[in-house]
Order: structure tokens, then sequence, then C-alpha cells
């Protein structure tokens, strides 16, 4: 049987995927005072995913993505709820947010606040709990 020749379609795949990455971590980086978020960037980074897996197959996404994402998951809860509860070792409510400022090489001076290590759990939790239920229905085994 002939080979499909499917050139265009994984050269445009290649591109959009770039773009919806960069728009997920857009998303994500911008959530802390706009809308998005972890929620919203980790749907998105599994959109850019679920692409490369619709043009090449998932025996592709298993070989480049090496990962489990039950464990993905299982990590993002585990930082959510840990970040959560890390205010209340100083006696503060669950989720209290606290924040301070880091001096990054290139950016200078920089805001670090809690509630971005918590959407980086939610981002975590969403992708490994989507990619796991994606996974499992289109897996032929």
């Amino acid at each position: 049987m002939k080979k499909p020749n499917d050139i265009i379609l994984k050269t445009v795949t290649n591109v959009a995927v770039v773009i919806i990455l960069t728009f997920a971590i857009n998303l994500f980086i911008s959530g802390h005072h706009n809308p998005g978020g972890g929620f919203i960037g980790g749907l998105s980074f599994v959109a850019a995913i679920v692409l490369l897996f619709l043009v090449y197959g998932i025996e592709m996404v298993r070989k480049n993505f090496p990962v489990n994402f039950k464990i993905v998951a299982a990590c993002g809860v585990l930082i959510s709820v840990l970040t959560g509860a890390g205010g209340m070792i100083a006696g503060n409510p669950f989720l209290y947010q606290t924040f301070g400022f880091i001096e990054v090489p290139i950016f200078g001076k920089t805001e670090l606040a809690t509630a971005v290590l918590f959407d980086v759990g939610v981002a975590l939790a969403v992708i490994g709990t989507t990619m796991t239920i994606i996974m499992s229905i289109g897996d032929d085994r």
C-alpha cells in the first residue's frame, strides 16, 4: 500500500504546535494578574500534544513523551496541596498567599508568589489527568 504524502499537514502541525505551546506559556504566566493560569495553560499544553497525536499517531507521542502522566497528575495535586497547606504552618488559613521578590539574572527584581507554585501544581494535575484520559481512549491495546 502506498504511504500517504502528508508533508503539508506535518509542516503546518509543527508550526501550530509551537504557537499553541507559546500561547499556553503566556496563559500560564499572565494568569496571576489577568485571565488565565494553571488550568487553562495546562489545557492549552494538552491541546498541542493532542494535535501531535492526531497527526503523527499515538506511538510517536509515547516515544517522544516517555512520561507516566499518572505520576505527573499526582505530583501536580501534591504540589497544589502542599502550597495550600504551607500557609497553615505559619498560622494562616489554607491557600493563604505570600509573596516576595527574587533577583533573576536577565529580568532583574521579580515577584514570586505562592499562587504561582499553586498554578504549577494545577497545570501539572490538568496535564497529567487529561493526557491519561486521552492516551487511555486512544490506546488500541
